[in-house]
């Protein structure tokens, strides 16, 4: 449906439709309540399926306008745009009430975004805005984790390296961009989104700075596994921890999955190494239990 419109309407219209939308977000900014929970990564695990669950749910309202399917960025790419353009995303207190009437429970606004719990920013700016947030976390295995945000890269046409010479080159090509971002809060890094295969799965260093600046309890962790195994009663699982009633899906479709070759047995054998202590490290400060490598 969205592509035939796209070739009914042109595009120069289209703009100027989205244009006068995002303006409109922007005016009403002080009706738009902040959002009461953020799926914030892994990247590469399983957040776009548990987001379109969540969407399922009747009293779980899409951001607004409504091509912005998942998320804002602003905790990252986007934050220089201020809280005006961030609170312009979400659905208004009286579409919220709406609902509520309709449905006869509490809604529940949040967007899913990857790269929030990786950016050195990004838990020091969730903090001081919503505090009180609840964050969703989906840990998936490090090194089926880098193998499929390598094969996403390489679909995409913006990885020339195979997986090996990535790895390989990895400090090289994102060398200093975790300090610039960290220097500047205006800077946006491609590279440290794109290249940073390895980086991403050492995820207590992550972790810390969530944990460190919120209550544990107002963090949900799941491995990504249990979502692919379980994934009915994985969504129950959010839903409670959400606060909303619970809901049955007709199919749990699995999103953006990626189909290739086998990953190379000497790379397998290498990461599962390299990554046994930070999985040892991280399970330990949990309390939880991955069956990673085993």
């Amino acid at each position: 449906m969205r592509d035939r419109v796209k070739a009914l309407v042109p595009a120069p219209v289209r703009t100027g439709v989205r244009t006068s939308l995002v303006r409109y977000g922007e005016r009403t900014s002080d009706r738009r309540p902040l959002p009461d929970f953020l799926i914030i990564g892994t990247k590469r695990g399983g957040t776009t399926s548990l987001w379109r669950y969540l969407l399922e749910h009747p009293l779980v309202p899409r951001l607004f306008p409504a091509w912005n399917t998942k998320t804002s960025h602003y905790f990252e790419d986007t934050f220089a745009r201020g809280e005006t353009w961030y609170r312009s995303h979400f659905p208004t207190l009286r579409q919220r009430r709406a609902l509520e009437r309709r449905h006869g429970g509490p809604t529940r606004v949040g967007e899913a975004a990857p790269l929030y719990m990786f950016h050195p920013q990004s838990p020091g700016r969730v903090a001081d805005l919503i505090p009180a947030v609840k964050l969703i976390v989906l840990l998936r295995d490090p090194v089926e984790r880098a193998y499929s945000h390598w094969k996403e890269r390489r679909t995409e046409g913006v990885e020339p390296l195979d997986f090996a010479e990535a790895l390989a080159r990895e400090e090289e090509r994102t060398a200093g961009e975790r300090e610039k971002l960290l220097a500047d809060p205006t800077y946006v890094s491609t590279a440290y989104d794109w290249y940073t295969y390895r980086a991403r799965g050492r995820y207590l260093e992550h972790l810390e700075p969530w944990l460190d600046r919120f209550d544990r309890g107002q963090l949900l962790i799941l491995p990504s596994e249990t979502l692919y195994r379980e994934p009915a009663a994985t969504y129950a699982q959010v839903l409670d921890f959400l606060g909303l009633p619970a809901h049955q899906l007709d199919r749990y479709e699995v999103f953006n999955d990626r189909r290739s070759s086998a990953m190379d047995r000497s790379v397998r054998d290498e990461l599962t190494r390299y990554y046994a202590p930070y999985n040892e490290a991280l399970a330990g400060r949990l309390g939880m239990t991955f069956d990673w490598g085993s």
